[in-house]
């Protein structure tokens, strides 16, 4: 049987998502060029999955040759209120809004395995596989393909209804529907806020993403130490950076309501054990970042509000923590602080076993 558009649509509105599009499979050939260029200028930095056999990427039919056409799909999540709180003064960390509750990954990939579920019901036997953020996947492409939106400076695809705020999937299937043909324009024209106001200049001109200077990406893939360099510019980011989704004015955002999910205490983190960590965020995408990797940012943005109370939670975390890259962005953050009690923590961390600590510990004793 035939599987029509208007029925796919359909059950995928009912699964929740607001977007759904068609495309014909093809080789992507105008991103395999800009792709390649984007790897040989390291911009994917450390992420070197995203470097592995880049060919299964401009052409799904590498992964399986069976597969005819794409189904994309967008799921939304809410638009954050930007808090309206004093962060320096709180101690309080920031978390990019598609992290709060249930992992998308979980929640997100169920609903599109069910729209994948419909086609093999409709066509038994037929080949449905979705993907969300799994995979070697040009999910922006394939969204563009089909006409989910435009590709816009952030590097996002935005819709003039739903801005950016949506998670994309994607269904690779042996069906054949008809392509959504209708053109969608680009609308950002002159606009440049999110790359006049992205604090580390992390995007520039020709949609570029210069990953190892982007907030989400060093608060969430870098494993290891964050360039002190940039550690200034993270602010209070903790997990991921909604800046450049926040300043396009295609997104409206809600008013404050008073919710503090967003933006959590820092000193309570830092105290987290590993069991606690476990605890607190297995079923939430802020697991990937680990605990080594969010308490680090929490070290961070306790530094970055150069607030005299962070300095006995960061005091305690430098002669306590076993991670030793907690401890030495902990020392950094006792430089940022300053103060009496600040140098003797650090003096005394001089003597630490681990290299990188005490060279963070000298380092904030020159500016302290």
């Amino acid at each position: 049987m035939v599987v029509s558009r208007e029925t796919l649509t359909r059950a995928a509105n009912e699964l929740g998502f607001v977007l759904v599009g068609f495309a014909q499979l093809r080789e992507l050939k105008e991103r395999e060029n800009f792709y390649r260029r984007w790897l040989d200028d390291g911009g994917h930095a450390t992420m070197a999955y995203l470097a592995r056999e880049p060919e299964r990427r401009f052409d799904p039919r590498r992964l399986d040759a069976r597969y005819k056409s794409v189904v994309s799909l967008g799921y939304p999540y809410a638009a954050p209120a930007i808090p309206n709180v004093d962060w320096r003064g709180e101690l309080r960390g920031r978390i990019a809004a598609y992290a709060l509750g249930r992992d998308y990954h979980d929640v997100v990939g169920r609903q599109a395995r069910a729209v994948a579920k419909v086609i093999s019901q409709i066509r038994p036997g037929s080949i449905a596989r979705a993907y969300v953020d799994t995979g070697p996947v040009f999910e922006r492409e394939w969204a563009a393909d089909a006409r989910l939106g435009w590709f816009g400076k952030n590097t996002m695809i935005l819709n003039r209804d739903h801005g950016s705020y949506f998670f994309l999937a994607e269904i690779f299937t042996d069906a054949e529907f008809e392509a959504t043909t209708e053109p969608y324009r680009e609308h950002c024209g002159t606009c440049r806020r999110c790359l006049d106001l992205c604090p580390t200049g992390a995007l520039a001109d020709g949609y570029v993403m210069r990953s190892e200077l982007c907030i989400s990406y060093q608060t969430i893939e870098n494993r290891g130490a964050i360039a002190r360099e940039l550690r200034s510019k993270l602010g209070n980011w903790i997990f991921g950076c909604d800046i450049c989704n926040d300043v396009c004015p295609w997104n409206d955002l809600a008013a404050d309501d008073g919710s503090n999910d967003l933006v959590p205490r820092l000193p309570e983190l830092l105290a987290l054990n590993d069991e606690e960590f476990g605890r607190r965020f297995t079923k939430s995408a802020v697991k990937r970042a680990k605990r080594r990797g969010l308490l680090r940012n929490v070290a961070v943005a306790l530094g970055n509000t150069r607030n005299p109370d962070a300095g006995a939670p960061l005091a305690r975390a430098l002669e306590g923590e076993p991670e030793p890259l907690i401890r030495s962005h902990a020392a950094w953050a006792l430089g940022q602080i300053g103060g009496r009690a600040a140098r003797r923590a650090l003096e005394h961390a001089l003597g630490d076993c681990d290299a990188a600590v005490c060279d963070e510990a000298a380092a904030a004793l020159e500016t302290n």
